[in-house]
């Protein structure tokens, strides 16, 4: 029975946590206005940044990149010490499905008619926050693809890609047992990486993706 309160909290707090919109918030806090309301109408840093400047994007971009973090930390600690439970003798478990479900909260928000950004940047800190070495090596991979080919949608899939495997090569190198069931999680991000960035696969097929810098801007590609 411990097992799927375990679960439902972690789930449940989780996706709700994440499904809180960080630009709504902090520009109704600092600002007191909708940021849907000006420039491309989209709640997502890049258009926080171009309408409020400097200071709201970057507490915007901490608060996103703390929702990832925090949740895999809470649901740890409540399930773990709170609860008494370890699934599958795994410590790591139930950061996964911590992290899978506040980046399924971001990418289909509840509070904001399910429309939310693509994850990676909330991906990436849940990911840090479960398995920092396998994180670390898959930025790794983003940055020299990003280096490589100036586009970031296909830096953030490539790492995604990455991912599971280094989560098997490390963790079973670290004595990891369980590190199967942990790529196998690894996997489940991978998926929902790329499908959310199947417009931006379809332009770099046709050749028509943004570079990094670009100033053509006529649609927002917000992570």
């Amino acid at each position: 029975m411990k097992e799927f309160f375990s679960i439902l909290f972690t789930v449940v707090f989780s996706y709700l946590f994440g499904s809180m919109n960080s630009a709504i918030i902090v520009c109704r806090l600092l600002k007191k206005k909708d940021i849907r309301d000006y420039g491309s109408g989209n709640a997502g840093l890049t258009n926080v940044l171009r309408v409020f400047g400097k200071g709201p994007a970057l507490a915007t971009l901490l608060a996103d990149l703390a929702k990832g973090v925090i949740a895999v930390v809470v649901c740890r600690l409540v399930v773990t010490y709170g609860f008494g439970v370890v699934f599958f003798d795994n410590k790591l478990f139930i950061g996964y499905v911590a992290g899978l479900a506040v980046m399924l909260g971001h990418i289909f928000p509840v509070f904001y008619k399910f429309h939310g950004g693509k994850g990676v940047l909330i991906t990436a800190t849940t990911l840090l926050a479960i398995d920092p070495l396998t994180c670390l090596f898959s930025v790794t991979v983003f940055a020299i693809i990003l280096a490589l080919t100036k586009y970031v949608s296909l830096g953030s899939i490539c790492a995604a890609v990455a991912y599971p495997i280094f989560t098997v090569l490390i963790q079973s190198w670290r004595g990891i047992e369980s590190h199967w069931i942990n790529a196998g999680m690894a996997c489940i991000f991978t998926v929902f990486i790329v499908v959310m960035h199947r417009p931006n696969i379809k332009r770099l097929i046709e050749g028509t993706e943004n570079k990094f810098g670009s100033k053509n801007k006529d649609k927002e590609q917000e992570e």
